[in-house]
């Protein structure tokens, strides 16, 4: 059985921060606190094991449960050249088949810039660093909670 594979949390400034490593650099974007949907979390697990596994760079998760009707994470990494995303994808697929998640739905991997995942709960997405910097969705996810037009 593989590694478990276990991102940090710190408490700051009101926000359960995630920090997840990649290549000795280390981002924390805000997480939701409060959820324990057990499937979803083994789904995260096998994710983030099989990017590892693949080399992906820069692996950020996103809780966005509560956020937005489409899953319950979001996963952003990066590969070094179409061929290497292309490739982290095809051994993702494969992993969250042989895991038993099913079949997930599959955007780009043809062209291999940016390659979108859905297994319903996780949402991941891998990108060539140019892509990556230029779209960059980790900003619009990351951004504070609006409430009635102020900023929390």
């Amino acid at each position: 059985m593989r590694e478990s594979y276990r991102a940090g949390s710190v408490k700051w400034k009101g926000f359960t921060l995630t920090t997840v490593h990649a290549k000795g650099s280390a981002r924390a974007l805000p997480k939701s606190a409060g959820r324990g949907d057990d499937a979803a979390e083994r789904a995260l697990q096998a994710v983030l094991v099989s990017l590892e596994d693949s080399k992906a760079e820069d692996i950020v998760t996103i809780d966005i449960a509560g956020k937005s009707a489409l899953g319950d994470y979001m996963v952003v990494a990066s590969g070094r050249s179409n061929r290497h995303v292309a490739a982290i994808c095809d051994h993702l697929i494969t992993d969250l088949k042989d895991e038993g998640f099913g079949s997930a739905r599959v955007e780009g991997l043809e062209t291999g810039d940016w390659v979108l995942i859905d297994t319903g709960d996780i949402i991941v997405h891998v990108f060539r660093p140019e892509v990556r910097e230029f779209y960059n969705i980790e900003k619009m996810w990351a951004a504070p909670d609006m409430e009635e037009g102020t900023l929390h």
